[in-house]
């Protein structure tokens, strides 16, 4: 099993390459509360629910002080064509090597339909203000996650 985060750890930086052609840097976001969710691919139907999920909840949580950030190891045109079929309105990042995947412990060995693989486990990061981890949810489901996750948050609106 890959390294998880723990509530209060230092969240991994990152500079990757958006959906739209420019870069997003994390620690940029400083002094702002953000969601980064981890998804094993576009346009596939899980994380196409999810990522509609994210879509439909963006302006609630965005009135509560959360930037959503979605994470995956699809190059940056696919990324594109997904936020542009989907209509997401909020970062994709693209991870082509898995690397920041890894360090948050998103990617490594996982359970498919009973066998074994190597690939994304599907995860959600809550990460504060300063940059720490708030906290962290693996191998989550893609249906009912972002509801579940408002809950947490407290947003019930």
């Amino acid at each position: 099993m890959a390294t998880t985060l723990e509530p209060g750890d230092l969240a991994p930086d990152f500079t990757l390459s958006t959906a739209d052609g420019f870069e997003l840097t994390l620690s940029d976001l400083r002094g702002k509360k953000v969601v980064l969710y981890a998804y094993p691919a576009a346009s596939t139907p899980g994380c196409t629910k999810q990522a509609c999920d994210f879509r439909d909840s963006l302006a609630s949580l965005q009135a509560h002080g959360y930037t959503v950030v979605g994470i995956s190891p699809d190059k940056p045109a696919k990324l594109a064509k997904f936020a542009d079929e989907e209509a997401l309105t909020f970062p994709l990042v693209s991870d082509p090597e898995k690397s920041i995947l890894r360090a948050y412990g998103a990617f490594g060995e996982k359970n498919s339909y009973g066998r074994v693989i190597e690939g994304v486990i599907r995860s959600t990061f809550v990460i504060d203000e300063d940059g720490k981890i708030e906290f962290a949810q693996y191998n989550v489901k893609a249906t009912g996650h972002v509801a579940r996750l408002r809950k947490q948050l407290g947003i019930d609106d």
